[in-house]
């Protein structure tokens, strides 16, 4: 259960978003007091982590609520109940948003129906393809989505009820299921209980004891005068439950009789921190993962990849005359197998019976890493070649790698957050940081500054996949990291601020002025962006083509290239 405390914690949290926010894009009507600023951040921080969209700016994109957007702009549409959209063409998800933010803890507040029931008129509109009335941003995110579920694609369509309150509804509500049944809608309601586990926050050592048996593990030492032994075992999935959930007493009791009492323990989220999927809705792979265990629990060991940790201790120990042996963790992460761990808790949540049933009857590949005499950097690679044998983005992947680590520190010295992971605010709770940027927003800065403006855009995951050795290792100098990124966030302001003359803001245009500055570095910033109007309105192309699709094409940065002779 959620307590005041944790009503705090993310009270601050968002409140750190919001002055991010400001510092990057001052509002146009800025909060007063704690409580409204919060309000605004709990936006950004919750988009964040549902749709993994670190930027802020990004973030901003999908925001639909008409308050939010009267405060930052000054200005906004009528929202049709629905605070946010986004559209994931990667995973074919549409995820609707309906958030609540309270001002002031109560323990017994549970989320409204009210307010969910009002997204009804955003989505009829959908439905019906009766968009009358809708303007602005609006309108173009419900043509978007329309023409999503009219494609012969199939879109999986989501409403997340969002709040800080301590209870969320049930998703079974009769008046939620009018909106299920009638839309295909399925309801994800998040509130304060799931959203304090998911905060990016250090964990305190979190340790576990087993018991195994002899014949089903195999110990590992690096080299023969190793002091340190790491273990291959296997777990039956009611063992995975215990020894990841948020009872130390529990997960320390290894001779547990009754087993059906850990269908009360939940997943201590702090087993997930270092792990790049600590925080995943729902995903088509955990559907996989629940499937296998209830049609054919005894095969789910042949099913499953298994799972990753490493443990900063590990002592084992014989018992029952060496025919056993208790192993002790200590301070331990699962690196890999987090979609397994929270699915199965997840499974077990459903049902007294299940842990009985099925997770009893089940096992699990459990690889566990000494490292108490690793670098970190050891640690990392354990943690990035593991995961990279799964279906998983290379952004994700490469967050593991040793040079963003790198660059994470370094840039904390420079008061610039890199964002490698979701819920990211930087080291210190004390420290006014200028800037937050993501590490795949970056990496488009970079590839831009680099020559490669074209690419910047469309080729994001190339960037972290066939270029990732170019662009921040071979081409690539720590130093110059600072400036690129104070000069990327100088050209958003410089952009915002020239709006109203008629000048569009647009992602692939910031890329082109940083390319351009790195060749004519004795301009202005401002004087790049006038020069590079002149040269879209110039280029030679269709006017039926929009701008972004000129702009990534070659010719196009062949024909700036050819412009830079006339901007003396």
């Amino acid at each position: 259960m959620a307590l005041i405390n944790d009503f705090k914690i993310l009270q601050n949290r968002c409140i750190k978003y919001y002055e991010m926010l400001n510092k990057e894009i001052p509002l146009h009507y800025p909060q007063d007091t704690s409580s409204k600023k919060a309000r605004l951040g709990f936006y950004l921080f919750m988009l964040e982590n549902i749709c993994n969209v670190k930027d802020i700016h990004d973030q901003l994109d999908l925001i639909t609520d008409l308050e939010f957007n009267k405060s930052l702009y000054g200005r906004g549409e009528d929202d049709w109940g629905v605070d946010a959209v986004h559209v994931d063409y990667e995973n074919r998800v549409i995820r609707l948003f309906n958030f609540k933010y309270r001002d002031k803890f109560s323990p017994t507040k549970s989320q409204g129906v009210n307010e969910t029931i009002l997204s009804a008129k955003f989505v009829n509109g959908i439905i019906y393809e009766r968009l009358d009335g809708f303007t602005g941003k609006v309108k173009a995110k419900a043509e978007e989505v329309i023409k999503c579920l009219t494609s012969d694609l199939i879109w999986d369509f989501k409403l997340y009820v969002v709040s800080n309150e301590v209870e969320a509804v049930s998703p079974t509500h009769e008046h939620l299921a009018v909106l299920r049944d009638s839309y295909g809608l399925e309801i994800v309601p998040i509130a304060l209980p799931y959203i304090s586990e998911i905060m990016s926050i250090r964990p305190n050592p979190i340790n576990a004891k087993l018991v195994l048996d002899t014949d089903a593990m195999m110990s590992y030492e690096e080299h023969q005068l190793s002091s340190s032994k790491s273990y291959i075992t296997r777990l039956r999935s009611s063992e995975i439950v215990r020894v990841t959930c948020h009872d130390p007493l529990v997960r320390d009791k290894y001779d547990i009789e009754d087993i059906s009492t850990l269908n009360a323990v939940r997943l201590d989220f702090g087993v997930l921190f270092d792990n790049v999927r600590g925080f995943v809705l729902n995903s088509k792979y955990n559907r996989n993962i629940t499937t296998s265990l209830k049609e054919d629990p005894s095969k789910f060991f042949m099913y499953n990849n298994g799972i990753t940790i490493v443990a900063n201790s590990i002592l084992a120990r014989p018992i029952n005359g060496g025919k056993k042996f208790i192993l002790e963790l200590q301070d331990f992460q699962v690196l890999n197998g987090g979609q397994t761990v929270r699915t199965i808790h997840n499974f077990n949540s459903e049902d007294p019976s299940i842990i009985s049933d099925y997770l009893s009857k089940s096992e699990v590949l459990v690889r566990i890493f000494n490292t108490s005499n690793q670098e970190i950097n050891s640690v990392h690679k354990i943690a990035e070649y593991t995961n990279s044998q799964n279906a998983i983005s290379n952004i994700d992947l490469k967050s593991l790698s040793v040079e963003q680590i790198e660059l994470e520190q370094y840039l904390e010295d420079f008061d610039i957050i890199y964002s490698r992971k979701l819920g990211d605010v930087g080291k210190s709770d004390s420290k006014d940081y200028k800037h937050k940027i993501s590490m795949d927003k970056f990496g488009q800065v970079l590839f831009a500054t680099q020559g490669y403006p074209e690419k910047s855009s469309n080729e994001k995951q190339h960037i972290f996949g066939k270029y990732y050795d170019q662009v921040f290792k071979q081409d690539f100098d720590l130093s110059a990291a600072p400036e690129i990124i104070d000069r990327y966030y100088e050209v958003l302001s410089l952009y915002s601020k020239l709006k109203g003359t008629g000048i569009i803001p647009m992602e692939l245009k910031y890329y082109y002025v940083l390319h351009v500055h790195q060749l004519k570095p004795e301009k202005s910033l401002e004087e790049v962006i006038y020069f590079l109007e002149t040269v879209i309105e110039k280029y030679d192309a269709p006017s039926e083509m929009s701008i972004p699709r000129r702009m990534i094409q070659l010719k196009f940065k062949h024909f700036v290239h050819d412009m830079l002779s006339s901007f003396e």
